[in-house]
């Protein structure tokens, strides 16, 4: 990788700079070098130099001018002689890297650029894994453009701006992690940590543990201080995982934890406060389990500030396509193949009943390209998905010469009978409010 570091060498001593230019570039580094301060000050702003090794005495310029003129993210060496040793400790209290001494100890040379080469290779990958992270997990990692999907892109960007607890709803595989990930690193705790944990995962005798940390010897096991999944948060976003599924026992910690912002390990006294933006993630109804007594009243109003409903893929067919365009792109990328479909076998996957959601979408494509040679699946790859014969078609496709206001109809009512005639959420995937609902259910005698 030394050959992505662009070095300078300056010094008014030619045969320094032609010293230091033949050792650096034995090493496979790209290296520049100048013998005038001046011309090495406008080669450092023209130029984008990962290290700058500057003699410190210099006619014109000095090094500590030049150092003053490099970017931030540019890593400075200074060259001294023993007699100027205060002077290059000077120089890294102003934001020097290193100094090294003359006459030169060629080891000692290489080993310091060396480290100073590996800090810039750590700090660009750092740099890109953090771009990756937020690219993947942006809006541009949730694929879709059908209005129930917008409802959901301006539910995240609105959000993401506040720090109010949510409630992320849906059946399994719409994407509650992966939105829940988008709403992190698209607000301001972004630099913090996500951390997701699956409530239904975990035995139920652990689950505290997991949550709130304990000490050593808090139980049988506790063998060392662990710390749970509150602190590990601290400073960013908790996602509770299927919600639902936690014991009502612990229900009342967490209640008395979201109250407070404060959480003790088992087996301590020591109480610690936290600072987090907690989102809970459920493919139930708890106003139901709430009914059922398997769920509190009251921490359901604690974990719901707002809440978002996400559609099942049923429910946007028509992203389909795209969905199908992305995950190949993806697979293609991972197996070195360039992938594509045809519009016949877009057609089955546009009739099949999605009860895995998004989830099912991507592993059934997986296993389609993974079981076939050709690099264009056709509907011979989707011979075992099971379509019914009577698979719903387009409700719409037959209305060319019928009005707006019935098709409105018939899309109102569709949804209604879809969702169960739950009216928030029938509300939600509209993009109306419920008063305006009620009006066109009122409208259309639906009730």
């Amino acid at each position: 990788m030394n050959e992505n570091i662009k070095i300078l060498v300056v010094d008014d001593e030619v045969n320094s700079t032609k010293l230091l230019k033949k050792v650096l570039a034995r090493k496979g580094y790209a290296v520049d070098e100048s013998n005038d301060s001046s011309e090495a000050q406008l080669m450092i702003k023209e130029n984008t130099y990962n290290i700058v090794i500057s003699d410190l005495q210099m006619p014109k310029l000095s090094g500590l001018d030049l150092l003053k003129t490099k970017p931030a993210d540019c890593i400075f060496i200074m060259i001294t002689g023993y007699g100027s040793v205060n002077s290059a400790v000077e120089s890294m209290k102003l934001g020097a890297y290193d100094y090294i001494n003359k006459p030169f100890n060629l080891e000692e040379f290489i080993i310091k650029v060396d480290k100073a080469a590996e800090k810039i290779n750590l700090t660009n990958q750092l740099r890109n894994l953090r771009t990756m992270v937020e690219e993947n997990y942006s809006f541009s990692s949730i694929v879709g453009k059908s209005k129930k999907m917008q409802v959901v892109f301006e539910f995240i960007k609105n959000v993401s701006k506040t720090n109010v607890n949510v409630l992320v709803e849906g059946p399994s595989g719409t994407g509650k992690e992966l939105v829940s990930r988008a709403i992190h690193y698209n607000s301001p705790r972004k630099n913090g940590p996500f951390v997701a944990i699956n409530c239904s995962a975990i035995p139920e005798n652990l689950l505290e543990s997991e949550m709130f940390g304990h000490i050593r010897g808090a139980f049988t096991g506790a063998v060392e201080t662990q710390k749970g999944v509150f602190e590990q948060a601290n400073g960013g976003t908790l996602l509770l995982d299927e919600i639902a599924e936690m014991p009502f026992s612990l229900q009342a910690k967490l209640l008395r934890v979201l109250e407070t912002w404060e959480i003790k390990a088992l087996g301590s006294d020591k109480v610690k406060r936290v600072d987090i933006r907690l989102i809970s993630a459920t493919n139930q109804n708890l106003k139901e389990m709430i009914k059922q007594k398997k769920f509190r009243e009251d921490l359901y109003y604690r974990i719901t500030t707002v809440t978002l409903t996400l559609p099942s893929l049923n429910e946007r067919k028509d992203d389909i396509p795209l969905l199908v365009d992305y995950y190949l792109k993806k697979l293609g990328d991972k197996l070195n193949r360039t992938l594509s479909i045809t519009p016949e076998a877009i057609n089955i996957l546009m009739k099949y009943d999605w009860k895995g959601n998004v989830r099912e979408l991507e592993n059934i494509l997986e296993r389609a390209v993974i079981t076939s040679e050709n690099d264009k699946l056709n509907v011979n790859e989707f011979k075992f998905l099971q379509i019914s014969e009577n698979a719903e078609e387009n409700p719409f496709s037959s209305l060319d010469n019928v009005g707006l206001k019935e098709i409105e109809r018939l899309y109102i009512k569709k949804i209604l009978e879809e969702n169960n005639w739950n009216k928030l959420k029938v509300a939600q995937i509209l993009g109306i409010d419920r008063k305006t609902l009620y009006k066109k259910i009122k409208e259309y005698g639906f009730e």
